[in-house]
């Protein structure tokens, strides 16, 4: 198999920590892969990808609280501020983590560490939808 191209679509309901691990997982195992490479490609500007602890809930809000204090809404040298005060800062965080994540499969399963969890961090405070490329090969 050259390379598989799939598709998770995700609505969000304002800022926070989305777990996607599952949905990555079950098409990882729909692959014939003994041995590869799963990527995990979000489509937007206003939010990102993290592999983090998955089995405490705690370290997400931490996470979060951390990352809110570091950028924070409403700064008075934003000029992009369009789409309201939190626009440049979900940028800014985007900036800040990742839009891509790679994970190894053997045997058509991802290879995460057992508190590893794969996140779309939705920056934004409005519900969106969004679009995760999933890549096997």
């Amino acid at each position: 198999m050259a390379g598989r191209i799939e598709r998770i679509q995700l609505s969000t309901n304002g800022q926070g920590l989305y777990e996607v691990t599952q949905k990555v997982a079950n098409l990882a195992t729909q692959q014939s892969l003994d041995c590869g490479l799963c990527t995990v490609f979000i489509r937007h500007t206003s939010c990102s990808l993290l592999i983090q602890e998955n089995a405490d809930p705690s370290a997400r809000i931490d996470l979060e609280n951390w990352m809110n204090r570091q950028v924070p809404e409403n700064d008075s040298l934003y000029t992009h501020t369009y789409e309201g005060s939190d626009d440049m800062p979900a940028h800014i965080k985007s900036m800040l983590t990742a839009t891509q994540i790679s994970i190894p499969i053997e045997k058509n399963q991802l290879l995460l560490g057992t508190w590893q969890g794969i996140f779309l961090w939705e920056h934004r405070h409005a519900t969106h939808h969004r679009e995760l490329i999933v890549h096997f090969v």
